[in-house]
């Protein structure tokens, strides 16, 4: 007779943390083990991207204008992390990639162009260090939360993974400061092996050759500066401090203090993922739980049941254990004057 075994394993947002913020520059190369669930953006979705797209940080500020680029039909990913060894310390995330979206560049006589790529549009992480880093380097919009993750073995061959995220923006009354995670998650999902079908290795560079429909170039717009409103600083924006001292508080006060980096946009075109253990799950995408969150019918279908519009209940996700993430140092240049 089999023997149900679990555990249960939680991060907290190091948002107390008194060190000063760890200075790790691009390019990365992470050990991680990440779950990867598709999701699709439809004509209707794209024309009107739900508020949880953005964190309220970036949804005020031009980094989700339509200057920035418009989102498209496309395919999209939700990814799930847990960084085992990466140059800013261990850490989980959330990630959100609605998926496709214009963006702005300028031709040599000056006229505006827009090209294509995918774009992260709000995402969470457990602690300071790479919230700060992924802000500065990359303008990815990085905000904290904790994250539980509780595991069991009901039977052999299966695993049933529980993932919650409790970001520090979503408080209700919202507190500016970001300081502690809410007490209702923003994001949750079930995991389930996927029986008799055995693990395989997986490259990212395999799906170059199908283009756009599976290309992870990330462009990504500047993101606002919010210093001076978190306690450790960890919200920069895309020229926040001068690259060499982050920790200098005379360059913080939610200013710009950067030298030559201000309206930066970034392109990362080497990300890569790999693993040797990759197998497919089932994913549970439901979101409310209506004893939990007290909330009700109305709220829940308002809030998409599923968490995203169009998204069933049951999909296919893709885990990648013990694996391999890699991001480039970047491509920056400065907004086009035809944005300004």
């Amino acid at each position: 007779m089999h023997k149900m075994a679990s555990s249960d394993t939680s991060s907290s947002a190091n948002g107390r943390d008194s060190e000063p913020i760890i200075i790790a520059p691009g390019p990365w190369k992470t050990r991680a083990t990440s779950i990867i669930i598709p999701l699709w953006t439809s004509s209707a979705t794209a024309s009107n991207l739900p508020a949880k797209a953005y964190h309220p940080l970036e949804a005020t500020s031009p980094f989700a204008s339509t200057a920035c680029g418009k989102p498209l039909t496309s395919m999209g990913f939700i990814q799930l992390v847990r960084y085992h060894d990466t140059p800013a310390g261990t850490y989980d995330e959330m990630v959100l990639i609605p998926g496709l979206f214009t963006y702005p560049t300028e031709t040599a006589d000056g006229k505006k162009k827009d090209k294509t790529a995918r774009r992260i549009t709000r995402i969470y992480v457990s602690q300071k260090h790479t919230a700060w880093n992924g802000r500065r380097n990359w303008n990815i919009p990085k905000h904290l939360a904790s994250f539980s993750w509780t595991e069991s073995s009901p039977s052999p061959g299966i695993i049933i993974t529980k993932i919650k995220v409790y970001p520090h923006d979503t408080t209700v009354p919202y507190d500016p400061s970001e300081s502690t995670p809410s007490t209702v998650p923003f994001f949750q999902c079930t995991l389930q092996t996927v029986k008799y079908i055995p693990s395989f290795p997986f490259r990212s560079t395999w799906l170059r050759p199908f283009g756009y429909g599976l290309d992870m170039t990330l462009v990504q717009p500047p993101v606002p500066d919010a210093t001076s409103k978190t306690n450790e600083g960890e919200l920069a924006g895309s020229a926040a401090y001068k690259p060499d001292n982050p920790n200098d508080n005379a360059n913080t006060n939610g200013q710009n203090g950067g030298e030559g980096n201000d309206g930066r946009w970034v392109m990362v075109d080497d990300f890569y993922q790999a693993s040797d253990k990759t197998s497919l799950v089932w994913v549970d995408m439901r979101q409310h739980e209506q004893i939990e969150t007290q909330r009700s019918a109305e709220d829940a279908e308002k809030d998409e049941e599923n968490f995203w519009p169009g998204m069933g209940k049951w999909i296919i996700g893709v885990k990648l254990e013990d694996g391999v993430i890699e991001l480039g140092a970047g491509k920056t240049w400065p907004t086009p004057r035809a944005v300004l």
